[in-house]
């Protein structure tokens, strides 16, 4: 290794919510190494310091969606985007993690040397001045927290005449700043969690707002305050009633999420009568909220205290349930014949997907193409040593399954310490059959899950997206299973690998538990 390159035991990329909460357990639980936060943009705070739309918000509740280790304590259960901002701010500063992120560093590509047991970064370092300066460094570890999607650009779907269009046509994910649509009529177009979110919040100053959806999605009422955490927050103490709270919740989150896969006609009926209950008009559900899937085979949205549903019933909002067959002058004409009329025009059209950030991955020379892998543990890589890559659930809060990766990540590094290894492997076992990470018929899955790794059916090579499962797994199976480790410093090179070790057919992969390991920590949600 070059001696004039900074070398650093682990390097974690992104600075969102993710990140600061990985760098918190690295700190805490690795006290002993040294690390970096690096992050693209000029700012921390990933998603919720990007995106700027009207109303944004958390579409799981703060209770889950918040550090275990730092309780919320806001009255919204589903927070505004300002407050889970200041609420990543606060933990980065407090914790002491903030003096470790490396501001406006993108990763541009890493490179695994064998030989060196270490990741060669090349870094674009963008300067206040705007100069962007290559840089390298050297990592022993490389734990990615930026997530699956592609924060430079979203789904832009081909739209007729939309270059005759004489109002101004907007991306959620680039909100002008000085946008003024008081008193305009605007049309949202699209029907997932931005457009439900946009609708409410942009009624109240627009003279009116229609979103525009293809088909419909599943829509759930919730509250916008946890009345059980409140209580709680009254009697106990404020981490104790964090914890009681979160538990509840991912107990509640996850009967629903089962009942709608394993009764979907019963939850179907639900959501149903939820709408028809506050809407009071059959034929407007009928219409606009009856979905052509189940429950689930797409992310649920959600409504805190119904204020979507509150503005439909409102003059200022409505929903039309058709397709696109031009933009006009004047708005969009339908399929039906229908013309909308718009001053603003919302694409509210869904996100894309990439791995790694868009960064370039090698190992030994070869490069990585993550199509070919399999994902282990929901987090490592097949072939790909000492990367870890943070996915957060799809069917509950994000930082549920974000914080178990960097508590495994934490515990594997200890691992590697005290047995004297440089790297670990995940290896593959022969005969899988290969499943998309990510189970959804969502249009931005269906577009992008050809490049992220595949998903096994069977632990560790399975991508379970269920808390209580995880949570065991994470915190307490045996580090070794089908896993390759280098050998110890000054080891024969005959010794350079362990063979790695397989769960036997029918063990549950949970209760396979490490054998020497005297630090497990208890199982706290």
């Amino acid at each position: 290794m070059p001696q004039h390159l900074e070398h650093l035991d682990v390097v974690i990329v992104g600075a969102g919510l993710s990140g600061v909460g990985a760098a918190y357990r690295l700190k805490t639980e690795c006290p002993g190494k040294t690390f970096a936060v690096i992050e693209a943009r000029a700012s921390i705070g990933g998603t919720w310091d990007l995106f700027r739309y009207p109303g944004i918000r958390s579409d799981s509740d703060m209770f889950t969606l918040g550090y275990p280790f730092r309780p919320w304590a806001g009255a919204k259960s589903i927070a505004d985007g300002a407050s889970i901002l200041s609420y990543i701010h606060e933990t980065a500063a407090d914790t002491g993690v903030r003096d470790s992120i490396r501001l406006s560093t993108r990763l541009v590509s890493a490179a695994w040397s064998s030989a060196e047991a270490h990741w060669l970064l090349e870094l674009d370092v963008t300067s206040e001045d705007g100069d962007v300066e290559r840089r390298s460094m050297t990592c022993g570890f490389l734990y990615s927290c930026t997530g699956y999607y592609d924060y430079a650009r979203g789904h832009e779907p081909s739209f007729p005449g939309i270059g005759d269009f004489r109002g101004e046509v907007v991306r959620p994910q680039f909100w002008p700043e000085d946008l003024d649509y008081t008193g305009k009529r605007v049309v949202v177009i699209g029907s997932g969690a931005t457009a439900i979110t946009l609708v409410p919040s942009m009624a109240r100053d627009a003279a009116s707002v229609t979103m525009l959806q293809r088909s419909p999605s599943y829509i759930l009422a919730v509250p916008g305050r946890d009345r059980f955490a409140d209580i709680a927050r009254r009697y106990l103490p404020a981490g104790a009633a964090h914890r009681l709270a979160r538990a509840k919740n991912v107990l509640v989150t996850q009967a629903f999420y089962q009942l709608c896969r394993r009764r979907p006609e019963l939850a179907k009926k639900f959501l149903r009568k939820q709408v028809t209950d506050i809407l009071g008009n059959d034929q407007v559900v009928e219409d606009n909220f009856v979905p052509r899937y189940n429950p689930w085979d797409q992310r649920l949205c959600i409504a805190p205290s119904a204020d979507f549903f509150r503005t439909l019933k409102t003059e200022k909002a409505s929903v039309v349930t058709d397709t696109i067959e031009t933009f006009t002058p004047r708005g969009i004409r339908l399929s039906s014949g229908r013309e909308l009329d718009a001053d603003v025009v919302v694409t509210a059209t869904g996100l894309s997907m990439l791995p790694l950030g868009g960064a370039t991955f090698t190992v030994d020379g070869k490069g990585v193409d993550l199509g070919d892998t399999w994902v282990y543990r929901g987090l490592m890589i097949s072939g790909v040593p000492n990367l870890a890559l943070c996915f957060g659930y799809s069917n509950a809060s994000w930082t549920l399954r974000a914080d178990l990766s960097s508590r495994y990540v934490c515990r594997l590094l200890n691992y590697l310490d005290r047995h004297g290894y440089r790297s670990a492997t995940p290896v593959a076992r022969d005969g899988m059959t290969r499943r998309p990470i990510l189970d959804f018929t969502s249009g931005y899955v269906q577009r992008g899950s050809g490049a992220f790794p595949q998903q096994g059916k069977r632990q560790p090579w399975v991508m379970r997206h269920n808390y209580l499962l995880d949570a065991p797994s994470a915190l307490f199976s045996n580090l070794a299973t089908d896993m390759a480790f280098d050998a110890p410093a000054g080891a024969p090179a005959a010794a350079a690998a362990t063979a790695p070790v397989s769960t036997p057919a029918g063990v549950p992969d949970s209760t396979e538990l490490e054998p020497d390991r005297p630090d497990l920590q208890e199982f706290v949600p």
